[in-house]
This record gives structure tokens, sequence and C-alpha cells, in this order.
């Protein structure tokens, strides 16, 4: 553990010392678990009504989100659910102690742009679901997956 640990440290420094930048996310390794299916869509539901999306939007955004995860399983960089709005969300996922967190990263409309890794925009629990650590590396051009 501590070997992974420092060796994602090293990962994390070269790349900022490139222009990539780098993040400590987690994946769900449970998405097969209707449990934690239904915990995530309803996160990532419920955060799109907090952003001023409709809810039957959302309802519909957020299930079309976790159906195109499911073969494969969510990614450990982020990943991005692109509303008939015009707004793109972008969201990662944490490993905390006490479980499984789904943060909203960013937002962009337009060329407007916002993202917060400090604080985070918004943030919802995901009881059910299991999640591993790992770090990821993304270009600062490319935020991550589009689900429509």
């Amino acid at each position: 553990m501590r070997l992974a640990a420092r060796l994602a440290s090293l990962v994390c420094l070269a790349a900022l010392a490139s222009s990539t930048a780098c993040l400590t996310n987690a994946r769900i390794t449970n998405l097969d678990d209707d449990s934690c299916r239904s915990t995530l869509t309803s996160a990532i539901s419920t955060i799109l009504v907090g952003q001023r999306e409709l809810p039957e939007l959302a309802d519909l955004l957020a299930a079309d989100a976790v159906q195109a995860m499911a073969p494969t399983g969510p990614p450990y960089r982020p990943f991005t659910v692109s509303s008939p709005s015009g707004t793109d969300y972008t969201f990662v996922f944490r490993l905390k102690k006490d479980g499984c967190l789904l943060r909203l990263w960013g937002r962009a409309r337009g060329s407007w742009v916002y993202t917060n890794d400090l604080t985070y925009i918004a943030t919802e629990p995901l009881p059910g679901c299991r999640c591993v650590a790992g770090v990821s590396l993304m270009s600062r051009q490319n935020v991550g997956v589009h689900l429509r």
C-alpha cells in the first residue's frame, strides 16, 4: 500500500511538471449491484437538480450516464454528463473513510468553464457502492468521457 502511494505521488509530481493534471480519483467496483447502480443514478440526478436542471431531465441524464458506464464500469478519470441545456457537468469519484463519494468537479457552458477540486461544487455519498482509489492523469484539454 505504501509503495502504491509513493508511486502515485511520483506520478503526480511528474504530471505537475508537464501540461497534465493529476488527480487521485476512485472508481466503483460493484456497479453491477442493483443497489449501487440505483444509488449512483440518484446521486447524479440530485446533483443535477441542485444545479437547476429540471428533475425529469436530471433523472434521464443520470440513468443514461450510469447505463453508459455499465459495460466497463466507471472510469478513474473524470466523466462528463452533457445536458441539452448546454451545460456539461464533470464528475469524479472519491474514496473517503466513510465510503464512496460522487463529486461535481466542474461545469462548462459555451466558453465559460468552472472547476473546483478543493471544496467541489457538490458532493453526494454513495452508500452501497464500493470504491478503490487510483491515480488519474488527464490532459487539461480533455476533461473526460462524454456520456450522452
